[in-house]
């Protein structure tokens, strides 16, 4: 067993804990960094599906660990307001959110990020959306997005990676950390999983929703301060781009909430993918939930939109798994289609019967995930979310037409895994002394930007912690 020692250990490769070495790196460059990721480099992150259609069962799988995370592969939106995308405002103030968003996003930008940004210029066409939303008793969310990818995601973070090689920064790849290693309230360093021991003065975990998971268990077992976080789940609707042409168009991606009629329980929308795909997601224990993908060529365009409609439940003691909660929901539908994603119309949706593939078949909207099973999500979802699913998707059938068509599809299950929400202060340290939570993983953040301003803010509070020193 071999023991090491570094400045600042941060696990997880995604975009909080590229943005934390980033500037790390930037402003102390004589400073020893470590990242310690599970899954792959970018470059070799090559998912088989996209060439044989088929899932191989990676391990692990290269869509959703690796350099830059699930945002990688993700559609790569932006968002630029701080009313978006976390919950930074809450611990650092609005104004500090917002300053720490327009920064991260420069990194961006210097990366070779596209300098258009959606729904600042149409001011006239919003209001007439926002009108419609309000007579819906829809809120409408203004967010200028910021539109990388996928492709174009790809080849910022390949850019990122090899910046951050070439300023000192130690990447580790294909590696799990076990545990880490607390003494007296500290957290001195983490055992990794051929044996060896990395100490460190700081330790950030920057691991993702994959792997929120593992960073819940790690609070149980070391003593994190937590409080029970909120679960997100829901389906993607696959439209036809005719229909979401006004949103799309004027919004890009509109962020509408809604708080249903029957139960009062918050519905959103979600992640719009404009001539977009339908994809699947394996995490571990391969486990397939559905997403969605939008590519900046038009060599990869569809002719359909889809978009995640998200129900949002905070649940109270004694329920404190959100991440089981979720998965269990993902494993039902699972079991009815083989490992596969479920896809229903909205016509049999509304009817409580079993979409079959000789009715999938006589559809005009052609599902762009192919291996999708027909089925019934009553068999999947608790009738409460069933009944807010359906009062949602009337509501912005009132905004945008033809969202309740019939032929809409509806594929199940998608969950958002966020953690048991992990309590930090202003420099996001846990109650373990030197241990830092950022990002998605936390329960902190639910997106790119956010996430990436999360891993400035930390890398700031260090430096600023060792200038005291």
């Amino acid at each position: 067993m071999a023991e090491r020692k570094v400045d600042v250990l941060i696990i997880g490769a995604g975009p909080g804990g590229i943005f934390c070495a980033y500037e790390l790196a930037r402003k102390e460059p004589d400073l020893k960094i470590m990242i310690i990721e599970k899954g792959r480099s970018i470059e070799k992150r090559q998912c088989p599906k996209r060439t044989t259609g088929k899932c191989m069962g990676c391990k692990p799988c290269s869509i959703t660990t690796g350099f830059a995370g699930a945002g990688a592969f993700s559609d790569g939106k932006l968002s630029l307001s701080p009313d978006v995308g976390g919950t930074l405002p809450d611990i650092l103030g609005y104004d500090e959110a917002t300053k720490l968003i327009k920064e991260s996003d420069d990194i961006y930008l210097k990366f070779g990020a596209d300098t258009n940004v959606y729904g600042i210029d149409k001011a006239e066409q919003i209001r007439e959306i926002r009108r419609k939303a309000i007579n819906a008793n829809l809120k409408l969310v203004e967010c200028p997005i910021r539109h990388l990818g996928t492709e174009e995601g790809y080849k910022i973070y390949s850019k990122l990676q090899e910046h951050l090689k070439e300023s000192g920064v130690e990447l580790m790849f294909n590696t799990m950390v076990e545990k880490i290693i607390v003494e007296d309230g500290t957290a001195v360093g983490a055992i990794i999983d051929n044996g060896d021991v990395i100490k460190a003065d700081e330790i950030v975990s920057a691991v993702g929703r994959e792997g929120a998971d593992w960073f819940r268990a790690q609070c149980e077992e070391i003593g994190i301060e937590t409080k029970p976080g909120t679960v997100d789940v829901g389906v993607r609707v696959e439209v036809r781009d005719e229909i979401m042409q006004s949103l799309n168009e004027n919004l890009y991606e509109a962020k509408l909430i809604y708080h249903t009629p029957t139960f009062d329980d918050k519905v959103r929308t979600f992640c719009t993918n404009p001539s977009g795909e339908v994809a699947t997601e394996y995490y571990e224990g391969g486990l397939a939930v559905v997403n969605g993908h939008a590519y900046k060529s038009k060599e990869y365009k569809t002719n359909n939109t889809n978009f995640a409609l998200l129900v949002s439940k905070n649940f109270t003691k004694p329920f404190k798994t959100p991440i089981e909660y979720g998965k269990k929901i993902a494993e039902l539908a699972n079991m009815l289609c083989d490992g596969k994603i479920l896809v229903q119309t909205y016509g049999d949706f509304k009817r409580g019967r079993r979409t079959t593939d000789e009715r999938l078949a006589r559809n005009n909207l052609i599902p762009t995930l192919k291996d999708a099973v027909p089925g019934d999500l009553s068999l999947v979802f608790p009738h409460r979310i069933m009944v807010d699913l359906d009062e949602m998707i009337q509501a912005l059938d009132k905004v945008t037409p033809g969202i309740a068509s019939e032929e809409t599809l509806l594929y199940g299950v998608e969950v958002k895994f966020y953690s048991n929400k992990v309590i930090v202060n202003k420099d996001f340290e846990t109650s373990i002394a030197h241990l830092r939570a950022i990002g998605d993983g936390a329960g902190i953040t639910r997106g790119l930007q956010q996430a990436s301003a999360n891993g400035l803010k930390v890398a700031r509070s260090i430096l600023e912690k060792r200038s005291n020193a």
